[in-house]
This record gives C-alpha cells, structure tokens and sequence, in this order.
C-alpha cells in the first residue's frame, strides 16, 4: 500500500518529515510526550490530553489493538498522535480492532516514521510547544507560520471541553482478579461513603477504584455551584483531573474555596492544582511536563518512594515557610516538584500524579483507602 506523506511542524521551526497515520488532514495542539511503554489506548482517551499531540517515546505502538473495555472516556481525546513505528498486525485476544483503525473513525490525525527519539530530546530541550500534523498542506513554512498562530496551554480553560453534561452515578468496580475488566457494572450494595466527584476530565479507572474502595459515586459537571453538592449531604468531595491551565478554572477554584473545611476533599492532578489555588498558593508550568508511567515520588510521612504514573504539565508552588495551612506529603526524585499536600488541620489532602494508575504501576493506589478513612473519621 502506497504511503501518503505527513509533516510535523512546530512552532520554533522545526519540521519533522514522515507518513499518514490515522485520519487524513490537519490537527494543531501543544506537543508532548509520554514515556510509557503500553497503555496507548488508556492515553489516547485520557482527558487530560485534550488540546496535545501526543508522541510516544516507545517505538513500537500498536501491536495488541484496541478493544471496547480499555478506554478512560467515551471517546480519544488528544488531537494528534505520534508514533515512529506503528505494528502492522494486532495480537492480542482481546484486541477488537487496530489502532489506525480507532483514529480514522475519531477522526484523530496523526504522524509514524519520525524520529521519535530526536523529537523528544528537542521537547527536553526547548519545552513542550504548539505544533501542526497536516497530511494535506506539505509546505514547511506554511505549517510553521500555522503552529505559531496556535494559542498556548497558559490561560486556557479545556475542562468545558471534556466534563460531563450533567450529573450522573458510577456503579463499575476495577478489573477482575483474571485481569478482565467486567462487561456490565458491577452489583453492589450502596456503599457506606456518599462521594461527590466533581468531573474536571475524569478518568474512568479513577471512578472504578473509588467504588472498590467503598464509594457510592455520583460525579457532577465542573461547574456545578458547591451549593448542589452540599445540598446532596455527601460525606465527601473528590476532585478530578482534567486539561489545561488550572488558574483558568475561576469557577472551580472559587467552589473548592468553599467546600474547604465543610467536607473531606480528595484531589488528584487538576484537581490538587485546584487546591493548591482555593488555599492562596500559585501554580506555574512545568517546562515539558511529567507524562508516563514511571516517575519516582518519595512519600515524606512514610519515606517510601512510589512509582507514579503521571500526566500533567502544570505544577504547585508550594511556599517552604513553617507558618503555611498545608504541608508537603508527597515530592518527585526526578525535579524535587510538589506532588502531594494535605491540610494541617483540615480533612484534606491531594496529589499532582495519578493514583488509579492506568496506565502504570498501582503503588499508589492505598490513596483511595485512605480517603475513606478521612471520611470516616469525620463522620465519627
């Protein structure tokens, strides 16, 4: 079969030459990378990615498909995907289609054949950036001048992109001890924990492990007024990840400000950011970004060190001074960023990476536990 050429072009200028991947025609986002080595299906759905191209750093993708049970939304959410080497057969049993299959019919554009490697040494290097795949406008400068018009992720509210359109309940434990994830919900006797789960780009695994933890689960839209919430009488309040510029999302911020110290908070990625906000500390953006399943966080209350999975590309700053409301919990070995807080005396606590782990190793996954503690402990 014939290839039909693509280019990669980004904002500084630099233009990456390879073939059609997926859908044909043009996509823009901020490109990034995710260090991964399996889980393509789980990133590509990942809401968190909503307005990036992702480039996975592992050359070969695609080789056990896609199927109907592995996806974290309704449907792909990243806007170009980039791949060097995509696998031309599908193995795997429960694979149902391959994975040019599934961006033709979202219509995702993307890129396979670069160099990979070089792209994201360059990211490293120059920091993630707007950047252009076109399979139908091959003229470099073009595409450069396109990429630049592009608008940053700094000041941009995407998670009106990606939340739900109205309230709804979450009854779907995790995957099953023969690593099958069930085919209808699970039946389950309503839960002693009544969570209200704010939806900033919730993941599914996310809501899975908040009902094998003990959750009865209902998740609202980002920007249901806190009152609604409390009218509900939850016995507490999780606040999802989700896309963009956390200092963007005024509304949730303002709402987190006033649920502080009524109701035990739980937040993970943009949801700490949120938090981070709400308590009057600043947030800022990382040059490239943690995205992977294989980032090293130290524990401070434990002083174990945990592999994380991550996807994010803001940060908290969180001032080192004594007299602060919150204290550091959790921080990365790789750049000494902030990766978990908690209130000192307050039921609330958060962390920047990604607990349910899907993709990723499940180190971290005691976290929903100890929510339903905090829960508990406030209800007593």
């Amino acid at each position: 079969m014939t290839k039909e050429k693509a280019i990669l072009a980004l904002a500084d200028g630099t233009v990456f030459e390879g073939w059609a991947y997926g859908a044909r025609g043009e996509t823009t986002g901020e490109v990034v990378f995710n260090t991964s080595m399996w889980g393509y299906q789980e990133i590509l759905s990942d809401p968190s990615y909503n307005g990036q191209i992702v480039t996975m750093t592992y050359p070969l993708i695609g080789n056990y498909g896609v199927n109907e049970e592995d996806f974290e939304s309704r449907s792909p959410q990243v806007s170009g995907f980039i791949v060097k080497e995509p696998s031309a057969i599908v193995s795997n049993w429960r694979g149902t289609k391959s994975l040019d299959q599934l961006l033709q019919e979202h219509n995702i554009v993307g890129i396979q054949g670069i160099d990979t490697r070089a792209l994201t040494s360059h990211i490293r290097d120059a920091g993630a950036q707007s950047g252009i795949i076109s399979t139908v406008d091959l003229a470099p400068q073009s595409l450069i001048a396109k990429a630049k018009a592009v608008p940053g992720m700094a000041g941009s509210d995407l998670v009106k992109n990606v939340t739900c359109g109205q309230k709804y309940t979450w009854q779907e434990g995790i995957w099953n001890s023969d690593g099958i994830l069930p085919q209808t919900k699970i039946e389950k006797p309503i839960a002693p924990f009544k969570v209200a789960a704010y939806d900033f780009g919730i993941k599914h695994n996310i809501l899975r492990n908040l009902v094998e933890a003990g959750c009865d689960v209902t998740v609202y839209p980002a920007q249901t007024p806190c009152q609604e919430l409390l009218a509900a009488n939850p016995d507490g309040i999780f606040l999802s990840n989700g896309p963009g510029d956390p200092q963007a999302v005024t509304y949730a911020v303002e709402n987190v400000r006033n649920l502080i110290g009524i109701k035990p908070i739980f937040g993970i990625c943009l949801g700490h950011q949120i938090i981070g906000l709400a308590l009057g500390y600043d947030t800022y953006k990382l040059k490239f970004g943690h995205r992977g399943g294989n980032h090293p966080v130290k524990n401070l209350l434990t002083g174990q060190v945990e592999i994380t999975a991550q996807n994010h590309g803001f940060a908290v700053n969180l001032p080192k001074e004594q007299d602060q409301p919150a204290e550091l919990t959790h921080i990365n070995l790789n750049d000494q960023t902030v990766e978990g807080f908690r209130h000192k005396t307050l039921p609330l606590f958060s962390v920047q990476y990604h607990p349910e782990s899907s993709p990723g190793p499940h180190d971290s996954r005691y976290l929903f536990t100890q929510f339903c503690r905090m829960m508990e402990q406030c209800k007593k």
